[in-house]
């Protein structure tokens, strides 16, 4: 009998663990987008290379290429479009365009401490004369960067999923677990789930404006606005995916609450959420990815000074660079939108153990 060498059991052992930690980290490289890795780390511990490789191609080679085909044809075809403005732009042109936003952005930060710099230098003059009492705080109140409006446009788009989602998964778990609760909503689903952003607007301005009449609130009004605008359009895909996946809770299970005598809360959190939550997730996804789109076309009349703004302002500027900008925006909201997309996902997966996991 051939004796096993025990530096090549040691080494085999080491292999085995370095497969299994590949393995756990592909499905958070899945949730971030960055399937490719997976094969890249196998092929690298001794996998298969040949095989991994195919894989590397298929998952980051396809679509890399894919993109550069995408920019050989902009760049090729953008400059025979002519428009009021000019040619439309082509990649180099718009991210000429990114470094621009940046080197304004970096200006006005630049500004903003000088501001307080002087403020600063002026009051501790003050307070050495003796003149305490003439001491002021003032906010800088320079034009936002792009990456303020950026931020603006996320945090409205979250403060309106955030109320959107507490309406829309109570009345998800009361339609699923009543049938006659799910009568009385679901005409209201079917008849303003397909109503436009541009419909609801007007109405939300008119009511905002008329019960939130100050200046001086937490909020401003055209925060406001975007910010219902979204909730009343992005609700939906969460309260129906709530209502379908608590009415198609497995039945034995609702058998077994009632054996148990568990009370309607203990129903909820113990049984109902808990079976619920990878389709409640699914709604949620897609209540954010919606919320993003009516976002946009929020700001733009809403005035509120994100994403949406920024497209309009540009649209209105007119100058040779207006047109690049806007592309600028148009893909900056297509990578949030994706970023979002993935921050739901990793949620999901961190809470749920659906068939993706």
């Amino acid at each position: 009998m051939t004796a096993i060498d025990p530096d090549t059991l040691d080494q085999e052992a080491r292999k085995a663990r370095r497969f299994t930690l590949i393995n756990k980290a592909d499905g958070w490289f899945q949730v971030l987008g960055l399937s490719w890795m997976t094969p890249v780390l196998k092929a690298a511990a001794g996998d298969n290379p040949r095989a991994q490789m195919g894989e590397i191609w298929r998952l980051l080679g396809v679509p890399v290429l894919a993109i550069l085909i995408f920019l050989m044809a902009w760049g090729s075809l953008a400059p025979r479009v002519q428009t009021s403005l000019g040619a439309i732009p082509g990649p180099a042109q718009v991210w000429e365009q990114v470094g621009n936003l940046h080197a304004d952005a970096q200006r006005e930060k630049d500004k903003e401490a000088a501001f307080y710099a002087r403020q600063d230098e002026r009051n501790a003059a003050l307070i050495a004369d003796g003149r305490a009492d003439d001491v002021r705080q003032r906010i800088y109140t320079g034009k936002p960067t792009y990456y303020d409006q950026i931020w603006t446009s996320i945090k409205t788009v979250f403060f309106g999923f955030l109320i959107a989602s507490v309406i829309a998964i109570p009345l998800g778990i009361l339609a699923g677990l009543s049938a006659t609760a799910n009568a009385a909503i679901n005409p209201l689903i079917q008849i303003f789930k397909p109503v436009s952003p541009l419909a609801w607007l007007p109405i939300v301005t008119m009511v905002v404006s008329a019960v939130y009449a100050t200046n001086d609130g937490m909020f401003s009004r055209s925060f406001l606005v975007s910010a219902i605008t979204v909730t009343l359009c992005s609700l939906w895909p969460t309260l129906i995916n709530t209502a379908l996946g608590v009415s198609s809770i497995d039945k034995d299970l609702v058998s077994v609450s009632k054996v148990l005598k568990m009370s309607t809360y203990s129903k909820i959190t113990k049984l109902v959420l808990p079976s619920a939550l990878p389709l409640i997730f699914t709604g949620l996804r897609l209540s954010l990815g919606v919320g993003w789109m009516v976002l946009i076309a929020a700001e733009m009349l809403a005035q509120n000074p994100g994403l949406g703004k920024f497209v309009w302002d540009e649209f209105q500027n007119g100058s040779s660079q207006s047109l690049a900008r806007i592309m600028v925006a148009v893909l900056t909201i297509g990578i949030i939108g994706f970023m979002l997309d993935r921050v739901m996902y990793a949620l999901q997966s961190m809470f749920t153990f659906s068939a993706n996991r």
